[in-house]
């Protein structure tokens, strides 16, 4: 018997067209394997709406195709069904999709899907907010903020919030408590990281795991304008963790109390919410479409070559992304050091 699956499709999330997509789908799906049916989202939270149904109904597997925002929704709407989730990265970030090494290109992305290897997966809630990725408060929350408001995308209008907002911001008091005891630290910001990223291979918790049931806990202590650039750079470079402006641990739950209500974010999205903030990781919470190649355990011995190719592949992209992502830091250096009359 063949599996159901919707697509479900953002016209209008990330910086890139997506009328290519149906066409894709209709060509590279397996019709032996699927019947499917793709559908497009026409307003704020009508991904999630479409998918709480699609599960209700009992379809199998429901894809999102767009960025982070349209993922948070769907896998929000399925979260403890049999309903897995599928994503086909066309956001500005592609937080989720990168950490799980789903390829940007859409019929590889499609390829994946066919093959349909799924597995169960953690889940964070902050103020009974669903993320997949990462959630926080502090900067990256006010940074997000701004972002939403600004009403344009991609990576150069994030880096132009940063270079604005990042000279203004005042960093913040947060008392932290989980079950090992209570902690008081001064942080330009709180991260709460259930996969690796940001987005665009930015990684704020390089050594999170989605499958391990715990959170990485990410604070990251105030810092001078000299030192930003290298900061960032270990953001790119995976190795966030090694600096000494970083305190990590992990846990299942925790909470967080701040002077006073302000911003935080769950996958990107900015929302106001009281001085007290707890975040939990839902263990084995969601059905995910992952990729077979990403783990090396899991490859059979003929799929080796193409395993090889598929992960060739995904380093060359990374390797792009950092280049460029590098170029941006050296801009923020010089932006920071004009300002500063250095």
């Amino acid at each position: 018997m063949k599996k159901q699956i919707l697509f479900i499709m953002n016209p209008i999330s990330g910086t890139s067209s997506k009328e290519a997509v149906p066409e894709l789908v209709d060509r590279y799906i397996d019709t032996g394997k699927f019947s499917y049916e793709i559908r497009h989202t026409e307003y704020a939270g009508h991904a999630e709406k479409m998918a709480r149904q699609a599960a209700a109904d009992g379809v199998d597997i429901c894809v999102a195709v767009g960025g982070d925002g349209t993922v948070n929704e769907v896998a929000r709407a399925i979260v403890h069904t049999p309903t897995a989730l599928g994503i086909i990265p066309c956001g500005s970030g592609n937080g989720l999709a990168r950490h799980l090494m789903i390829p940007l290109n859409v019929r590889k992305a499609i390829e994946l899907i066919n093959i349909c290897e799924v597995r169960d997966l953690d889940y964070g809630v902050i103020n009974g907010y669903p993320f997949f990725c990462t959630c926080g408060m502090g900067f990256d929350a006010y940074v997000s903020q701004k972002f939403a408001e600004a009403g344009k995308r991609g990576p150069i209008t994030y880096v132009q919030k940063v270079l604005e907002e990042g000279l203004k911001y005042q960093p913040e008091t947060y008392e932290l408590r989980d079950d090992k005891g209570t902690a008081t630290y001064k942080a330009f910001l709180v991260s709460c990281a259930n996969a690796s990223q940001y987005g665009n291979n930015c990684y704020i918790a390089p050594q999170a795991s989605m499958s391990d049931g715990l959170m990485d806990v990410i604070i990251m202590e105030p810092f001078d304008l000299l030192e930003a650039p290298q900061i960032s750079i270990d953001m790119f470079n995976k190795t966030l963790d090694k600096s000494s402006k970083i305190k990590t641990f992990r846990t299942k739950r925790l909470f967080i109390h701040r002077s006073k209500p302000g911003v935080i974010h769950y996958d990107g999205d900015p929302v106001m919410t009281d001085a007290d903030v707890e975040v939990k990781l839902m263990e084995k919470g969601i059905r995910i479409i992952v990729n077979p190649y990403a783990d090396k355990r899991n490859r059979m011995p003929n799929m080796l070559q193409s395993a090889a190719a598929e992960l060739f592949n995904e380093i060359s992209i990374v390797r792009e992304d950092i280049t460029k992502q590098g170029r941006n830091v050296l801009a923020l250096s010089k932006v920071l050091q004009r300002k500063l009359n250095l």
